[in-house]
């Protein structure tokens, strides 16, 4: 079969229980709900970190966001010295586009643009189309969910590759503004008979969760705040919904993947949901910014049709730290170098050749204790394993659960698991000091030139003040 098709989805701040092929009674998702069962769904997928910026990196390098200084939302920038899927997959002939949210840095160095954007910090300056992608729609930060160009917080465009910005077609959905840039970039590539690499990340249900009057209309009978929210939701699912069906009259289905999740877990505070932040966890302890499961177990679907069978689920600890490994390994991209990548190939696991996770899933995260949901800063997931720790002398904050018994996390078995628990902070601890060699340049070929725009945050770091 000729190179795969590859589309990338991801929405923002969508939390485990807020589709229905997950479970949620109440939001419409039957386009996501029909997705999963064309492909699998998983049962256990893991954001790269339990906030945005961070995982959109791990997206695309298949690295831990640590090694090249993005250690939050708006945090950092990606470096140019770093190999993403866009530049792996154009230079193996694909066409190359990215839709949506990028996060990754700032887009211009023009004028004001986004949260940090413009003349102020060109340091920052790090747009898509330096990273592989040739056709770009994207904005550096989130917008509105309706009309997103009206009543933003902040300037915030929508940029293309040649460095100029969007100025019509912006009205409505944000969702349906995002996939009529999508959509014909696809026609256009396979017209010119090219394999496509589309990145689509939507902005839903992030905020400001703003929904049309159709799609509050859907949610009548609920509270104005879970009419936005969950209207935004089904607004997006129809966009999906859109694509699928564009791929299957176009002939495009059967060469095509297609990967679905978030980027972390819900928003608002464990407890105390206020205004629009209605997203649910499913139960999961813990939200967005926390390394509960909560934050960092999301919404995820691939449909495959060369590996996946139709309907099933995949129970096994998957991470986006594994689209790159996987998606390289499937195209026959050879990395020209050897530096580290922290995910693994899926393909043995589709083909039903891996029954066990062999690398663990790695995580640091610094917030407050509080916006953590009291949970420690860092963090191993291996298999049906998962420790928390700080890394204090006498071990106060570690925990272990058992997530394939106990995936709420009610059942600290720290006193019965020391030995995994003390090996498995030798493993992070030796890994910390890769990522802050990676951090410094260590990985590249001209590393004496490199220089990282922030500070390694140092190993022993837990909370910051609340």
């Amino acid at each position: 079969m000729s190179k795969p098709n590859i589309i990338l989805m991801m929405c923002d701040d969508l939390g485990y229980g807020d589709t229905g092929f997950n479970g949620n009674p109440i939001i419409r998702t039957p386009f996501l709900d029909q997705m999963a069962q064309e492909g699998a769904a998983f049962t256990r997928f893991h954001s790269g970190a339990p906030v945005c910026s961070p995982t959109r990196g791990t997206c695309l390098t298949g690295r831990h966001h640590y090694r090249y200084g993005i250690t939050t939302a708006n945090n950092g920038r990606l470096p140019r010295e770093e190999i993403t899927l866009a530049k792996a997959l154009r230079s193996l002939g694909y066409a190359t586009g990215h839709f949506g949210k990028w996060h990754l840095g700032t887009l211009t160095t023009e004028i004001r643009d986004g949260r940090r954007g413009g003349p102020a910090h060109p340091e920052l300056y790090s747009p898509p189309w330096e990273h592989g992608f040739e056709r770009c729609f994207s904005t550096e930060v989130q917008v509105p969910l309706w009309d997103p160009m009206v009543n933003q917080k902040f300037p915030c465009k929508y940029w293309h590759e040649d460095g100029s910005f969007a100025e019509t077609n912006l009205a409505g959905d944000d969702s349906r503004v995002i996939m009529d840039r999508v959509i014909p970039f696809i026609e256009n590539a396979a017209a010119a008979d090219k394999p496509f690499f589309a990145v689509v990340w939507f902005h839903a249900p992030h905020a400001d969760v703003v929904a049309g009057d159709e799609y509050r209309q859907l949610y009548s009978e609920n509270s104005e705040d879970e009419q936005h929210y969950y209207g935004c939701i089904t607004a997006m699912d129809e966009q999906v919904g859109r694509l699928n069906r564009m791929l299957k009259s176009s002939g495009l289905e059967q060469n095509t993947v297609i990967w679905f999740c978030s980027d972390n877990g819900p928003e608002g505070k464990e407890g105390n949901l206020s205004g629009r932040n209605r997203g649910s966890t499913g139960g999961l302890r813990g939200r967005k910014r926390s390394l509960f499961n909560g934050g960092i177990t999301v919404p995820a679907l691939v449909k495959w049709p060369e590996y996946i069978q139709p309907g099933t689920t995949l129970d096994l600890p998957c991470s986006t730290l594994d689209f790159f490994p996987t998606l390289t390994a499937a195209t026959g991209y050879e990395m020209p170098d050897s530096r580290p990548l922290d995910g693994v190939d899926l393909l043995p696991y589709f083909q039903g050749e891996m029954t066990r996770r062999p690398k663990p899933i790695p995580y640091r995260f610094v917030s407050s204790k509080s916006g953590m949901a009291g949970s420690p800063t860092f963090g191993v997931i291996d298999n049906e394993w998962k420790l928390l720790t700080n890394f204090s002398g006498d071990g106060t904050d570690d925990m272990v659960f058992n997530v394939v018994e106990d995936p709420y996390e009610q059942h600290n078995l720290i006193d019965e698991q020391r030995t995994f628990a003390l090996n498995r902070k030798e493993w992070l601890h030796d890994l910390l000091d890769h990522f802050m060699r990676s951090h410094y340049g260590g990985d590249y070929d001209d590393e004496a030139k490199y220089e990282p725009v922030n500070e390694f945050i140092c190993n022993e770091q837990t909370w910051t003040e609340e």
